[in-house]
């Protein structure tokens, strides 16, 4: 390709595209392993640094302020963007550990929805089949010699009905064509909603499909990291709730969250694991993104004019020395949490929770 190519290619991308290709991990193919390539993060915001100057002598960086309000601890603003609140080590580790064991083994449970509905229908017990090796395989059409000890799925009459199992016998027959394990499966988990159910299909809120409640903790800690950001006297009401999962190399493109009812509502969003970038835009993808570091623990809230804001994660990091987890080990010491921590050395998920009316 010819450089007067490569010019005009750049030039149709947009401000966030660009930013977003700027911060993606690319890699440069070794005889032996794969290498990151280098990226500059000279001009991603360190909240994290950020707090640790302002509780020293109270500076702060250009451009980013300090809201003056009755919290248990620092919460910073954007001027540039309104609406905007970073909350640098909201959650305990404590608190860490149990939405990270929430998330995996009790948010993607029926009647919850995944990404996965769509082909599998409900998939149960997807966490603890991964770590047994179970695998899934259509209901109707077991090999004779499969076991038979099954985590039957619950789906509609509409969608194939699958189960996991044991293992495979050595002639399967055709139905290995169409068995998935379900350790691969867990690794393509990419979403589960709380709460009222959204519809992707119609990028609409389904207030008819099952679903439970959001948990009375999950609520209550949303309301308490939410009151920064409401109106006077107004209590944030947690409605409905999207778990992310993230892995190596994915990333979550710019978009804007704008199907619930009054934006003057924050969205709350929780960060747990690897350490991610995120892009925080305007109201075009033409605006410039600001670039910033999410870690585990840390919690945003977005209200008013920055849920017009185009926003992203182009990046998480899951090499040791980036990944920035090393805190949360001792909470995963026991035997039962090491396939806990085992995922998370290399993912980060993310709990962001509406009020949807």
């Amino acid at each position: 390709m010819y450089r007067s190519e490569i010019t005009t290619e750049e030039s149709k991308r947009t401000a966030f595209r660009r930013a977003e290709k700027k911060y993606k991990i690319y890699y440069d193919n070794t005889k032996k392993k794969r290498i990151a390539r280098p990226v500059d993060l000279s001009e991603v915001i360190d909240f994290k640094s950020i707090l640790e100057k302002y509780n020293c002598n109270g500076e702060l960086k250009d451009g980013v302020s300090a809201l003056k309000c009755d919290f248990d601890r620092p919460i910073f603003c954007l001027e540039s963007r309104p609406g905007f609140y970073f909350i640098p080590g909201a959650l305990s580790i404590e608190e860490q550990y149990q939405w990270i064991r929430e998330s995996l083994t009790s948010f993607s449970q029926p009647p919850n929805r995944t990404n996965h509905n769509a082909i599998y229908g409900a998939i149960e017990d997807l966490f603890v089949s991964a770590n047994e090796g179970k695998v899934l395989v259509p209901e109707e059409k077991l090999p004779d010699d499969t076991c038979s000890e099954i985590n039957v799925i619950q789906s509609d009459d509409s969608t194939p009905k699958w189960k996991f199992v044991e293992k495979l016998g050595e002639s399967p027959g055709k139905d290995a064509c169409k068995s998935v394990s379900a350790s691969v499966l867990l690794r393509k988990l990419r979403w589960s909603t709380l709460g009222l159910q959204f519809d992707w299909s119609k990028r609409s809120y389904n207030v008819s499909l099952p679903h439970k409640k959001i948990p009375d903790a999950l609520c209550q800690l949303a309301k308490r990291l939410a009151a920064p950001a409401m109106p006077c006297t107004e209590e944030f009401q947690p409605e409905a709730a999207i778990v992310n999962y993230f892995g190596l190399g994915d990333m979550l493109g710019g978009h804007l969250d704008d199907m619930e009812k009054d934006w003057s509502k924050p969205i709350v969003s929780m960060s747990l694991g690897c350490k991610a970038i995120f892009l925080l835009g305007g109201e075009s993808r033409e605006d410039t993104p600001i670039a910033m570091f999410l870690r585990s623990g840390d919690a945003v809230l977005m209200a008013g004019e920055a849920r017009e804001c185009f926003h992203g994660v182009p990046r998480i990091f899951t090499d040791a020395e980036n990944a920035d987890i090393s805190h949360l080990e001792s909470q995963f010491g026991g035997e039962d949490d090491k396939p806990l921590f085992s995922y998370m050395r290399t993912s980060r998920i993310n709990i962001n929770i509406r009020q949807v009316f």
